[in-house]
């Protein structure tokens, strides 16, 4: 799994030594000069650098013109196509929209799932499967918080194999990160999920990609190619340092946009630079 933390402008260029990958959310570009000269820069060095399209920071993705012409300027890895959260009609006509008036944009694109209900949602992944180089899932669908007879036995797992306590794990992140391993799973004993790569959308709780490893067999897991997430950033600046068997089991309602001109100081630096590192390890 290739790992990209979204980062305060401040310490982007420290973050190429700790990031598989760099990730770029669109609506940055034209409000912050030295965050659209780091992404050029990232583009002429060869990185891979995938370009978000903002809905998760803006509640709806931007502006489609815009959008496109973002990506014939910046000439990413990868982009995503905008879609609509947790509606599958819409993101579907979006995408058929947005693919149909923009034909030739340069980089692979993206395709997110959403939907309201696990039909819903393979129908999404589905109509995306053959369409797009790449299948992303969020770490937030409501769906998730509706299933939580079916996240027993992950529970169980998650309690007994990464040594968590069983009432650390008893909150709606828990369960968001339960939700997600179980869709997973549900996918491909149905035999929905295809063999491309897939792109994990930001995290709830850190260990749940422990539990993803220790769950997926190797063949799809294979698929698991890129996550994003703030995550150890967020709570290095919030003074909030990892436990290193499970990192941490709640999660506070900060995006890293929220510190996108923060700059930390050393004590803030040392838990971020302790929890990016345990993260990598729950990754691998």
């Amino acid at each position: 799994m290739l790992v990209s933390h979204e980062t305060p402008v401040d310490m982007l260029d420290v973050s190429r030594y700790y990031n598989d990958y760099d990730y770029c959310l669109v609506h940055l570009l034209p409000e912050n000069e030295k965050y659209k000269d780091f992404y050029i820069e990232s583009v002429k060095l060869g990185r891979h650098v995938l370009l978000d399209n903002s809905i998760f920071e803006l509640g709806e993705a931007y502006d489609n013109t815009k959008f496109a012409q973002w990506v014939v300027d910046l000439t990413p890895t990868e982009y995503i196509v905008p879609d609509v959260l947790e509606e599958t009609h819409q993101t579907i006509s979006s995408f058929v929209s947005f693919t149909g008036t923009y034909k030739d944009l340069p980089g692979k694109k993206i395709g997110v799932v959403q939907g309201k209900t696990y039909e819903e949602i393979v129908e999404c992944y589905k109509f995306l499967a053959d369409k797009v180089d790449k299948i992303a899932i969020s770490f937030d669908y409501s769906f998730y918080l509706n299933s939580k007879e079916e996240n027993n036995n992950y529970k169980k797992f998650i309690v007994s194999e990464l040594n968590i306590r069983e009432d650390l794990i008893d909150n709606k992140w828990c369960d968001y990160a339960i939700g997600r391993i179980q869709l997973l799973n549900r996918l491909i004993g149905d035999g929905i999920f295809v063999e491309k790569p897939h792109h994990l959308l930001g995290c709830s709780v850190p260990w749940e990609f422990k539990a993803i490893n220790n769950t997926l067999d190797s063949f799809y897991l294979k698929c698991i190619e890129t996550i994003d997430t703030s995550n150890p950033i967020v709570a290095g600046i919030l003074e909030h340092p990892y436990n290193i068997n499970y990192g941490l089991c709640e999660k506070w309602s900060y995006k890293l946009v929220d510190f996108i001109n923060h700059v930390p100081h050393i004590k803030q630096k040392q838990i971020i630079q302790n929890n990016v590192w345990m993260f990598k390890n729950f990754c691998r």
